[in-house]
């Protein structure tokens, strides 16, 4: 006999992995309904079955690196940003472990830039791969990060160790179009320092499981403990809590999709409010006041001017970089901590040439006889 599921009266994000909805499909405003089951649902677990979180103050080269790999995810390494380019979403990262992370990153050292492409469920897997990309990209200075999603969602408490470690190590999140960050996917989209959205953001209720509870008084306090945490995790990254209130009207197989002045109105778009007060206080020091003026003003045109809903994350880009030439941007005294940094190509060095697929390399180095055709490097 199947084991018996409580469903949260409470908030929820949890959605069903392949429903995407194409615009004009149905207004952004209504509940979408998804397919009859996924086998796959966003669920809340217990708290001691939560994956762990390795405490900051252990030195990286101290942290156990157990033997993981991801699960229902696939994730690539660029060391650029433009992914419509020849250079695609980068070589695809065959494992976790710190040698394949070296080597995946050692091509971006240079330019001080990786994009990660993640396609997949949130899970404890892809909470690790996070904090994994972290330690070796401060080992080798890799200093602008962007985490490019396309996820249905998962599990909210992996969502929460996940955003946890992003919120620490200065992440920049990408949902261009085309890809989703549904259900627990927004609590990793809340983590980071900037938020840059083309695609479709979607809510509603979760599923609890794994519940002890043998009385109502007893669930409705594990719900509560739920909520109370994931209260306290939106309000360290400056979402309002009102999102979680808007989830708990939204049944678990149907889906509530976020306009853009809903996002935000919630503070899931754009500048991360709580980081940009830390970074105010440094720049202001560092910088001086005009440069914050500055900073400020050109941050509302470019909401303004540049993030027109349906337009895609690279026009989007270049607009904001056109823009900050009337802005004063990059700033000569402070051009890393300049507006959108992270994709300024005047600021980098030229990327790495595409490393060949293995098959090309042997294809190459093998007598003329036969060769195979050189596949290319697998796009989203």
């Amino acid at each position: 006999m199947l084991p018996r599921f409580w469903w949260s009266p409470l908030l929820c994000l949890g959605l069903l992995a392949c429903n995407k909805v194409e615009p004009g499909k149905a207004p952004a405003t209504e509940a979408v309904v998804g397919p009859a089951a996924d086998g796959d649902h966003m669920v809340s677990i217990n708290v001691a079955d939560a994956p762990r979180p390795t405490p900051a103050t252990v030195p990286a080269k101290d942290r156990p690196w157990a033997d993981v790999q991801l699960e229902n995810g696939k994730a690539w390494i660029s060391c650029g940003t433009d992914y419509a380019g020849e250079h695609g979403d980068g070589l695809a990262l065959e494992s976790l472990d710190r040698d394949t992370l070296n080597a995946a990153l050692e091509p971006c050292t240079e330019r001080g830039l990786m994009r990660v492409r993640y396609v997949g469920k949130i899970n404890p897997s892809f909470a690790e791969m996070m904090t994994r990309l972290a330690i070796v990209a401060d080992t080798k200075k890799i200093a602008r990060r962007i985490l490019d999603l396309d996820s249905s969602g998962g599990q909210v408490e992996a969502a929460i160790v996940a955003g946890d470690s992003i919120g620490e190590s200065g992440w920049t999140m990408w949902v261009r179009e085309g890809s989703i960050c549904h259900s627990a996917c927004v609590f990793v989209l809340a983590a980071g320092d900037n938020r840059l959205i083309s695609g479709k953001v979607g809510i509603h209720r979760m599923m609890r499981i794994s519940s002890t509870a043998t009385s109502r008084a007893e669930l409705n306090k594990e719900l509560h403990e739920v909520y109370d945490n994931v209260k306290d995790y939106l309000q360290r990254n400056g979402v309002a809590v009102g999102v979680a209130d808007l989830m708990m009207t939204v049944p678990n197989r149907s889906l509530r999709l976020l306009t853009s002045e809903e996002l935000k109105q919630f503070g899931l778009d754009g500048t991360n409010a709580v980081q940009d007060d830390l970074e105010r206080i440094k720049q202001m020091r560092k910088c001086g006041d005009d440069f914050v003026r500055r900073k400020d003003a050109f941050l509302v045109a470019f909401d303004r001017e540049c993030k027109v809903e349906g337009v895609d994350l690279e026009t989007v880009n270049s607009c904001g970089q056109a823009l900050k030439e009337r802005f004063g941007f990059p700033d000569e005294v402070c051009p890393d901590e300049s507006p959108l940094s992270e994709t300024d190509i005047a600021l980098l060095t030229p990327e790495p040439a595409a490393t060949p697929a293995p098959e090309a390399a042997a294809a190459t180095a093998a007598p003329a006889a036969v060769v195979p055709p050189v596949v290319p490097a697998q796009r989203h």
